[in-house]
Formats: C-alpha cells, structure tokens, sequence
C-alpha cells in the first residue's frame, strides 16, 4: 500500500483543512463540497484525512461495521452478540464517477440466489464507508440518481434498499466530501444544499508558497516513508486534537444567544429552509469544541457562516457561490459581545489548529517539508489580491472584440446589452431512441430507467434481467438433472434487462449578432431567450456550446462544455452590429458538430438557431461567390439537414410585416420554427413539443409548409 501525502504538510488551504477537521470531529455537520480549479490539492487534502480519524471499534465478521457496545438492531449480519470486537482504521471509501446503483447500494447476491436458492444481500460502498469517510472526486460528474442516493442516505444515516425482492436497512453513517472544478459544470442547487459545508480552494499566487508547495512535493515522490515519518509527529498531535474535541463536543453549550445569531444570519441572507440554522448550529458548536471551548461565541457563528452559507445562497444555477462579509458582520454587531471567560488551557493556535503556526505550516528539522516563507496561513491562499489589478486593466469588452483586420467587414460595434428575465421553456428534444450520457432530454436506452423489456447480452453481461433469465431456463431444468433448491443456469440462460430513461444531448446555439438583432432592443430579448433555454439544458444535465455570427465571420465563442454557467457569462458579454453571414454560422455549426462526433459519438445534437433568418453577406462561407448569400444559407442549411442533426429555429422577427424568413430557414433545416413567445412554456400548448412532429411533416411539403405556417 502506498503511503499518503500527510494532512499537516498540505500547505495552506486553510479553509480546506479546517471543514475538513471539523467534520472529523462532527460528522452530523453534513460534509463538505470542495470547488476549485484544478491542481490545488483537493483530493491530496481528503485522502490523507483518514490517517486522522480514531480507530474504528467494530463486531468481529460483520460485513456493516457495527459498534459492539452499540450494534444495530437491523443489522442485516445481526443480531450480535455482545462482547468485545476488533479494531480496524477508519476507512476512506472513493465512489468512483462511473459506478452503478447496485455498487453503490448493494443488491441481491445472484450467485447465491441461482445457486442455492436463497436470498442474500451483498452490501454496496455505502456499508463499507459506515463510521469513515465516502469521497466523491468530481461529484458534479455523477449521475443524479447516484446522488439522490447517497445525499438521502447522508442525510438519514441509513441506506435502504427495496429491489429485486431484497429489503433491507442498514446504517450508513460517514463523512461525505465531494471535490468538483466548476468549469466542468455546476451541481443543481436543491444538491448543493445538501452538503453541510462548502470551500473554494484556490492555487496560491505568492510565489514563496508555491515554492514551497513544489519543495514538500518532489520531496515526498523521491522517498514517501521518510517524508511521512518527518511529519509523523505533528499529525499524532492533531489526530489526538481530533480525539480530544470528540470527546469534549457533548459538554458543548450552545447558547440562545448564539442561536439568535444564527438565526438573524439565515434569515438577513434569506437562506431557503431550515437546514442552513442546523448545520450553522452544529458547526459552530464543532468550532467551540475543536477550539477547547464549552460555550459558542460570536466568532464561532461568523465563521459557521462562512462555511455553511455561501453555496446556499444561490437562486440560479448562474449566480456564483459567495457571502457577503460586510452584511454578516453589521447582522453580528447587533448583539452585544459576550462577556470573555478564562479558559483553563488555551491553545495558542486559535480555532483553525493546524493553520496558523502549527504543523501544517511548520516542517521538522528544517528538511524538505520545512516551514514555508508566508505572512500568515489563514489566509494565504487568497487570490484576490493579486488578481485585482487584473480587473481594472483588461474591461469585460476585451476579449469580445473583433480582429482589427475584420472590424470594417463586421461594421459599427455596439455595446452589450442585458439579458432580459429568462422563463421556463417548453421541452425540446432529439427524436428517435438514443445511447447517450444519463440526463433528463430525449429518450434513450439507459443503464438506469423502468426496465422495458429483455434481449440476449451482446458481449458483457451487464444488469441481469432475473426473471426473463428464470424463464429461459426453466423448462431444461428436468433435462438437465435439477436435484434440490437451485436452478440449473447456462450462459445462454441469461437474459440482459433493457432500460429506458433519458440522455442528455449536446444543445449548440448558433445566434446571430448582426446590426438587424438590434433593432427595436431586440437583442436583450434573445438574450433572455436564450438565457432560458441555457437554464433548460443544465437542468436536463446536457452539454452546450455557443457559436455567434456577425459582420463577415462566425465565432466558436464556446466549445462545447458541461459548464453552462460559462455559457451564460459568454452570451452576456456578446455585442452586436454589422452584416448578417447566416451560412457561415451554419457551416460554423457543422463544422463543430462533427468534431464532437468524433469525440463522443454516443452523444445526439440539438441545434438551436437563434436568427431572424435573414442572410445579408456570404461570409466566410466555403469561398463561394457564385451564390447570393440566401442560397448559401439555404445550401448550409441542408447539408446540416442531410447529416440528421435535430434542429430548431427560433424566429426573432418582430413588427407588423414579417418576411417569414426564419420558417424557410428551419425548413432547409428539416425542423421546427418557434417564435419567441411561442418559446414559453405558459404560452400555447402543444406548439413545440419534439422535434420529431416537425422531421416526420418533411415527408409532405405541403404538410411542412403549413407546419411552418403554424409555428410561426
């Protein structure tokens, strides 16, 4: 087994390290959400905090880590028998982002079951991290319904498991910690809230500090052993800290005066629920005792709420996570400061232990892990300092700008305007039955979805359809000389169990920017528009990319990404202005399309063209010049057509006189037209339902063209 990187030798990270500890000493604080860029030692930190953690008394032989002095009276291995047990470390369990349900859960013991005919449940990774830690690397990449799951069984401290004729209870009690990087894309905020704590970690930008870091870290790969000895005695004093706050946490007195605090943060921040007083309440209670204090004060709830609040004060999923500290300091200096009480033994490092001066900052005998040249730990590895100047030179225009070589063909420039209020949309989806990534858009044959049926595995087994399976071998059980409880199963007995459910598509906007999207303050209203449908696509979990046209170009102004909150930050920055190359915005698309087919061919396309329709330059469209610039857009069209993209134009037009271009365009395009009122989901019903009406009326043009007709 390898050796972990130490606890203590992680530098900086304050915040990090702190969360992380005072879950160590109350697991009912909830865990903790870790975001940050990557490289900044956020799975280094969680890994190396089970060398932590108090050993684990536990039942000899049981598979769910009992307590002998208190064992679980629905224990599936019980009842136990009491008398002394054995000790084992605390566990670090990682749920791996691709795992199945009955991994995580446990299910029925086929083996056993066809074998000797009797039910036996096989426990999952939520019984084998009872009483330690789950860790969840890149939690935002995991399937919703695996996060459903372990979050309830977070927040109940039991797991239970209803399938397959198996039900069974057992405790699943653990400190949950999920690392994730935001530019990958965002948890859904109902997910967030469930996480007790939450942290963003950041590389430092003081470059003694990550001197240092590079310092600690090569001497750790030459001789791992040695560097973990060197620090072996400064993480024996905190796992004793550790130790020693457990047990001090019952004597700990949290006062109503300390719950009125929390009470006025929560509702000054308008935080949703209750939860958020709870897990306020427990932290800061977590801090008193990790600090060797009995009572709650002041700074305890200020430093809870820094912790506890800032990822439950989002509305959308597009407001970043944050806490306003001038606001909670004026809510706090409206109660008096409490009377100071002398405190037997206080420990010089203050409530964040090992951050300020101790051993995570300090190396012994002045080797490699030595103590790195920093003005204070707690705060370190902020980056706002550095990365002000940044801000007020580079205005948020900047990189929006066109070449100098294009900006005569993309024509007079104007400023940005601002979203208009997004609203819910109708469902737009990809016809046909697809194999993607688990979401919540178009139909799909699933891993996870209501079983539809049953087929012959093609290659691995990989979900057994137990019935159908039964059913197949049934009637050779005579024939093949069946003696007792079990069935006699052959392997080409078995059946695999076909599931439908969701996927999640690749939603390419392509939105035109040219000088007629701004006519009559058009432009904020297609921004609002497509605002919406980028709220839509990170609830049905897809990808989105972003391309714009205007002037004499079309521009990849994001690449497909799982980040749709960066989408949004693109598309509120875009200005308009110039002449209007619809083929090349098309060609743009195809262009994309097909790469990210090459990548990730399982995942369909939707294609949202967000466009009055009309096509006043050629572009950069394929260098023709024998075409006007309608044809080329209209030639554009149907090859996009003719590789089976979905697609669905939405109609910016506006005014008394329409021209009816966009509905000619998504006929070229072999989808549906939609106006942007017709884009609400309280508008009329049944105006866009699937793409699949619109691609099933191409078979009659006239049934096209009045489709078209009633779209618009």
């Amino acid at each position: 087994m390898s050796t972990p990187y130490p606890f203590t030798a992680v530098v900086g990270q304050s915040d990090l390290r702190l969360a992380l500890l005072l879950n160590a000493v109350s697991p009912a604080v909830g865990g903790v959400l870790v975001r940050g860029e990557k490289g900044t030692a956020k799975s280094t930190a969680v890994r190396a905090l089970s060398a932590l953690l108090p050993q684990v008394d536990v039942v000899s032989g049981c598979r769910f880590s009992c307590a002998p002095t208190a064992p679980d009276p629905a224990c599936p291995d019980g009842p136990h028998e009491p008398g002394p047990g054995g000790v084992r470390p605390a566990r670090m369990v990682e749920l791996p982002v691709g795992a199945s349900e009955d991994r995580l859960v446990g299910a029925l013991d086929i083996e056993r079951a066809l074998a000797e005919g009797v039910k036996a449940f096989e426990p999952g990774l939520l019984a084998d991290a009872h009483r330690g830690i789950l860790y969840v690397d890149e939690v935002n990449l995991l399937h919703d319904h695996l996060v459903d799951v372990l979050l309830d069984a977070a927040a109940m401290g039991a797991s239970y498991v209803e399938r397959e004729g198996v039900s069974v209870r057992h405790a699943a009690r653990f400190l949950l910690v999920g690392t994730m990087n935001p530019e990958e894309g965002e948890l859904r905020p109902q997910l967030l809230d469930r996480f007790g704590l939450t942290v963003e970690v950041a590389a430092s930008r003081e470059p003694s500090q990550r001197v240092e870091v590079v310092r600690r870290r090569l001497a750790y790969e030459d001789d791992p052993a040695g560097f973990a000895t060197r620090w072996a005695g400064d993480e024996h004093e905190v796992r004793a800290r550790v130790v020693a706050a457990r047990a001090l946490l019952p004597k700990v007195s949290l006062g109503d005066t300390a719950l009125l605090q929390i009470a006025a943060i929560c509702a000054g921040f308008e935080v949703d629920g209750m939860r958020a007083d709870i897990v306020m309440a427990r932290t800061a209670t977590a801090l008193a005792a990790w600090a060797g204090r009995t009572d709650v004060r002041k700074e305890d709830v200020r430093q809870a709420a820094l912790l506890a609040l800032p990822h439950r004060r989002r509305r959308n999923p597009f407001d970043a996570p944050g806490l306003d500290e001038d606001m909670l300091d004026r809510i706090l200096d409206g109660f008096p400061d409490e009377e100071p009480e002398p405190e037997p033994e206080p420990d010089p490092r203050g409530p964040e232990g090992p951050d300020d001066d101790g051993p995570g900052d300090g190396g012994p005998d002045g080797g490699p892990g030595g103590t790195p040249p920093q003005d204070s730990g707690a705060r370190a590895e902020t980056p706002e300092a550095p990365e002000a100047p940044e801000s007020g030179e580079a205005p948020a225009e900047a990189p929006e700008a066109p070449q100098p070589a294009a900006q005569e063909a993309a024509g007079p420039e104007q400023a940005a305007v601002r979203a208009a209020e997004p609203f819910r949309t109708k469902m737009l989806s990809v016809p046909g039955l697809g194999e993607g990534a688990s979401g919540r858009r178009s139909r799909a044959r699933t891993a996870h979805g209501r079983t539809t049926g049953a087929q012959r595995p093609r290659g691995h087994l990989t979900k057994l359809h137990l019935t159908a399976t039964i059913q197949a071998a049934a009637p050779h059980q005579k024939a093949r000389g069946r003696d007792g409880r079990g069935l006699v199963i052959r392997k080409d007995d078995l059946r695999q169990a076909t599931r439908e459910g969701r996927e999640g598509n690749l939603v390419l906007f392509v939105v035109d920017a040219s000088g007629s999207m701004a006519a009559r303050q058009r432009m904020s209203a297609v921004k609002g528009a497509v605002l919406s449908l980028l709220l839509d696509a990170y609830q049905r979990r897809d990808k989105v990319g972003l391309i714009t046209f205007r002037g004499a170009t079309a521009e990849l102004a994001l690449p497909p990404t799982s980040s749709v909150d960066a989408a949004a930050a693109r598309l509120e920055q875009l200005p308009t202005g110039g002449r209007t190359p619809l083929a090349a915005g098309l060609l743009k698309a195809h262009e994309v399309l097909r790469i990210e087919r090459l990548r990730d061919p399982s995942r369909r396309p939707l294609l949202v063209v967000v466009t009055d329709g009309r096509a006043t330059s050629a572009g950069n469209a394929g260098g023709r010049t024998d075409s006007s610039p309608r044809e080329l857009a209209g030639h554009s069209a149907r090859l996009l057509q003719a590789g089976g993209v979905a697609s669905v134009v939405v109609d910016c037009e506006s005014g008394p006189v329409r021209l009816g271009l966009a509905g000619v365009l998504a006929r070229d395009l072999g989808g549906p037209a939609v106006t942007l009122d017709g884009l609400r989901a309280d508008s009329l019903a049944g105006l866009v339902k699937n793409v699949r009406t619109a691609v099933a009326s191409t078979a009659s043009p006239h049934s096209s063209s009045n489709s078209n007709r009633r779209a618009a």
